[in-house]
């Protein structure tokens, strides 16, 4: 079959394996952005500077929550560690922080409404969401928002919460891309459970990633299993750039099923 540099028209094919190359595995994410919310980012780490293209903080302006440019870069870490597992698979993928959560990684929900309809506005390809609620009110606008999303383009990558109750928005799995950890160390051989309200599994035990202050830290959760996926489709956006999100899923069930045969 010929490169293509679209999906649009090959989805249709009974064997989804088929429906593209394999070129997307020797790609960096050359032009794609990459928002992570989350609690920021250490943009002067070793291996994370002159990555981060832009960096966004909530601030409250009376009865609103508004985002403006940060410096203040990332006081707990989580992001930092998102943002370096996302940078070591597609090393030259564009990453925006919005940062929502503060310093011991808590966060308010109607901070991250804002920062996810913040990162929907600015169009960015992939929006990675190591975080969520489990306060049912903020269903309604998170729904709101992923149809948004996705008439905008934007693929959406949400961890499963690690306690055993729903999170919000890992639960819409048919409206994004939701994903827990899974003890391998390739992230190349990530698995799909179709069905399942989480759907993909990707390495998230003992990973080892950028931490503040230029160090680095092993770490366990399916917050980490996220960026791996995050990652891998900042590869396949640089190669296929016209992919839509449900294209996208698309892309991920086939490799995932490749995966399984082997």
């Amino acid at each position: 079959m010929s490169n293509r540099r679209s999906l649009a028209g090959d989805l249709v094919e009974t064997d989804l394996t088929h429906a593209f190359d394999d070129g997307w595995r020797s790609c960096t994410g050359k032009g794609v952005s990459v928002a992570i919310i989350d609690s920021g980012i250490d943009t002067t780490h070793y291996d994370l500077a002159g990555k981060i293209k832009a960096a966004y903080e909530a601030e409250k302006d009376g009865n609103r929550i508004v985002f403006r440019d940060s410096d203040s870069g990332d006081a707990a870490g989580h992001g930092t560690a998102c943002a370096g597992i996302v940078a070591r698979l597609a090393p030259d993928a564009e990453l925006y922080s919005v940062k929502v959560l503060g310093s011991g990684g808590i966060g308010d929900g109607n901070a991250f409404l804002s920062g996810l309809e913040f990162a929907i506005n600015k169009r960015f390809r992939i929006i990675n969401l190591s975080l969520g609620t489990t306060k049912p009110q903020f269903t309604a606008p998170l729904r709101d928002l992923l149809d948004r999303a996705y008439q905008a383009g934007c693929i959406l990558v949400s961890a499963a919460n690690n306690l055993p109750q729903p999170s919000f928005p890992s639960v819409f799995s048919s409206s994004l891309i939701a994903v827990s950890k899974n003890a391998g160390t390739d992230p190349f051989s990530f698995g799909f459970r179709f069905g399942d309200v989480i759907e993909l599994t990707a390495p998230g035990v003992n990973i080892r990633t950028t931490w503040t202050n230029n160090s680095y830290k092993t770490i366990t959760g399916n917050s980490f299993a996220c960026p791996h996926i995050s990652g891998i489709l900042a590869m396949l956006l640089e190669r296929f750039p016209d992919l839509k999100p449900f294209q996208a899923k698309a892309a991920l069930f086939a490799i995932a099923n490749a995966n399984s045969a082997l």
